[in-house]
């Protein structure tokens, strides 16, 4: 059984002890019920991480010694971009949850004409401090050292605009006049793909994302739902340019 994981931001302690910061601590002594010498493992995010022991617990304090370098590596060798046209609020958290454990790089939330939810100001910044929170928990579980980069939530068609000359391939899930994913190119760069929501992406959006040079794809002949078809698509980008071939 591995480690509990828990994340601590950026840089990682250089002395023999360290003080997990509250809301571990919190975790460690009250949910997971640690003890002293109990083994762990603390990263950083931005792929760094440490094997230590519980040397102290004490209240909401836990001490952490014998800190030693986790050599591991968990990142993607395939730069991937998940642009995931909003959806409702649980299905958007498994969304974040699943694409993280698969290793996805950055992940754009956008608004499309047909997207359930719209968030705009304070609702927008909430979630998405919601949305880092729920990438943190799924790299403590799955044993990734890197977080994603979550965006906050942009316009669809302002977004679209900007990926004009954006470097990488591109591609737009499109359930007609579309081609296998497996007979496009290999990526060079990185991988975008762009999920629409509930209700599809409507003709127009369609069309702009082709003008701005995505390809259109499609995994399979049936149409999957929006958050089948996001982890789904990473899967397939991993299998065939990434980390699971």
């Amino acid at each position: 059984m591995s480690a509990p994981r828990f994340y601590c931001p950026p840089p990682l302690p250089l002395s023999t002890n360290f003080e997990l910061p509250a809301a571990a601590a919190h975790h460690a002594s009250r949910v997971l019920r640690l003890r002293v010498n109990d083994a762990v493992q603390i990263f950083d995010g931005v792929g760094n991480a440490l094997d230590a022991t519980i040397n102290e617990i004490s209240g909401k304090h836990v001490i952490l010694g014998n800190l030693q370098t986790c050599m591991s590596q968990t990142a993607s060798g395939l730069h991937i971009v998940l642009a995931q046209a909003m959806c409702s609020s649980d299905k958007m958290d498994w969304i974040v949850q699943k694409a993280t454990e698969l290793g996805v790089s950055e992940i754009l939330p956008v608004q499309a004409q047909r997207s359930v939810a719209k968030l705009s100001g304070a609702r927008a910044e909430k979630r998405t401090e919601h949305w880092r929170s729920v990438a943190i928990s799924a790299c403590e579980q799955c044993g990734r050292n890197d977080l994603p980069l979550i965006h906050a939530p942009q316009e669809l068609d302002t977004w679209l605009v900007s990926m004009r000359s954006a470097p990488g391939s591109k591609f737009i899930l499109l359930p007609s006049d579309a081609t296998k994913l497996q007979i496009q190119p290999k990526p060079q760069i990185s991988a975008t793909l762009l999920i629409g929501p509930e209700g599809g992406f409507s003709t127009d959006e369609a069309n702009v994302a082709l003008q701005m040079g995505f390809a259109a794809v499609l995994l399979g002949p049936r149409v999957l739902r929006t958050e089948t078809a996001a982890i789904a698509g990473i899967s397939a980008l991993q299998t065939l340019w990434g980390d699971f071939n």
